[in-house]
């Protein structure tokens, strides 16, 4: 499959985006949805607290019988039980009363706030304290953080550490999730072979792709499975065939050269659709996807950098989109330390380390070296509308972090 004219950027976004699909949903203890994204509003089963509760160890009361407290002029008053966290009092606090009371017990009846102990002092059953405290003082009332009925999460809301204590207080101890999508990623290459500390026989090189895409699925909230594949069209057919059939999206690497006998463009073409091959970006000009079977296929390139760097421009709002999660490149203004220059009509993102303040890119950036990755946090995009960027220009960048799932 040989194509001469390179889409832009945005249109071989657009083509991706018009053929998104999404997982399917699954029910998963609440122990294991961290880092999901939820598949259903989240209805409370209860309120939360479910009772007006002390907000500290201390003694429940009537906030009145406080008023005027002080070192100098001490109030006098009678305890008259006692609650521990998880259990609660059957006594009322009547004018002049007292009960010691836990964080997180309820407030018995008759009180309407509680007195730290640090501001008391007791003998037996005398209480005396030396401050006050106004009604609803260190109380925390029922259903203030939620409300029996009430939705407090939306559905596509990505799960953190927070979101699971929100959940759990609900009531919920499983959550409807999207399915992780799952990606097989096909490595082509008869010159690629393993990492090795021994001598690398000559014309083969290290397989680094490997194990940097399947780190990115990862980062994008997907599972990964490899394959290899020899240069031949039979072989990455027969794995493209069979990737098709189990599972939610396809990727390879290597074999995408913008020249004649383009191993796993011409496999795609043959088994299903095209979509694109060639995009004026810098790296990655050879990117392609297209449809197989009904799924998506994405051909990166066999060039470290380019696959990475593909990867993020095409793969990464797949994988995060099929799961309910939007993602769109958060972009920062920053100031250009150096001229960069480019070409009008080519999108490039340049690898480059940021800060607070500026922007300088690396200047070793050839495709294959990946000890520029490693150099860089963040992108520079420059639009295909640019001719690049002089010293001291407001730039477009992205961080690497703000890519991650």
């Amino acid at each position: 499959m040989f194509l001469s004219k390179l889409d832009s950027l945005g249109n071989a976004v657009k083509l991706i985006e018009d053929n998104q699909k999404y997982t399917d949903i699954e029910e998963i203890p609440i122990g294991e949805a961290h880092k999901r994204v939820l598949a259903e509003d989240v209805m409370a089963f209860h309120d939360s607290p479910p009772f007006d509760k002390s907000a500290m160890d201390g003694f429940a009361l009537i906030a009145e019988d406080t008023f005027g407290a002080s070192n100098s002029a001490p109030k006098q008053l009678r305890i008259v039980d006692a609650i521990g966290a998880g259990d609660f009092s059957s006594k009322t606090v009547n004018q002049n009363e007292a009960i010691v009371i836990a964080t997180g017990a309820p407030i018995p009846d008759g009180a309407n706030a509680v007195l730290m102990k640090e501001y008391t002092t007791t003998e037996g059953d005398d209480l005396t304290i030396y401050s006050q405290v106004t009604p609803g003082e260190n109380v925390s009332p029922k259903s203030e953080d939620i409300k029996k009925g009430q939705k407090i999460l939306d559905k596509n809301t990505f799960i953190r550490y927070q979101e699971l204590g929100l959940i759990a207080s609900a009531g919920y101890d499983t959550v409807k999730v999207y399915k992780k999508p799952k990606v097989m990623l096909i490595i082509t290459g008869n010159e690629l072979v393993e990492p090795t500390k021994e001598e690398i026989d000559k014309a083969k090189i290290i397989n680094s792709n490997q194990f940097t895409i399947k780190a990115m699925v990862e980062d994008s909230g997907a599972e990964c499975d490899i394959v290899h594949a020899g240069d031949t069209f039979v072989e990455v057919k027969k794995a493209v065939s069979e990737a098709s059939r189990d599972y939610d999206v396809i990727m390879t690497t290597g074999g995408t050269a913008i020249s004649k006998g383009d191993v796993v463009l011409d496999v795609v073409d043959d088994l299903g659709e095209i979509l694109f091959h060639g995009v004026a970006i810098r790296p990655g000009k050879p990117a392609g996807a297209g449809i197989v079977n009904g799924k998506m296929i994405f051909t990166l390139s066999g060039q470290p950098v380019a696959a990475m760097s593909q990867f993020d421009m095409f793969a990464r709002k797949y994988l995060f989109e099929m799961q309910g999660r939007s993602f769109d490149f958060h972009i920062v203004k920053r100031t250009s330390q150096l001229k960069i220059p480019s070409q009008l009509g080519r999108t490039d993102f340049i690898r480059a380390v940021t800060d607070d303040v500026n922007a300088k890119h690396v200047l070793n950036r050839g495709s294959g070296i990946i000890r520029s990755m490693v150099e860089a946090n963040s992108y520079i995009i420059i639009d295909e509308n640019d001719e690049g960027y002089q010293k001291d220009d407001i730039v477009d960048v992205v961080l690497f972090d703000s890519l991650l799932w």
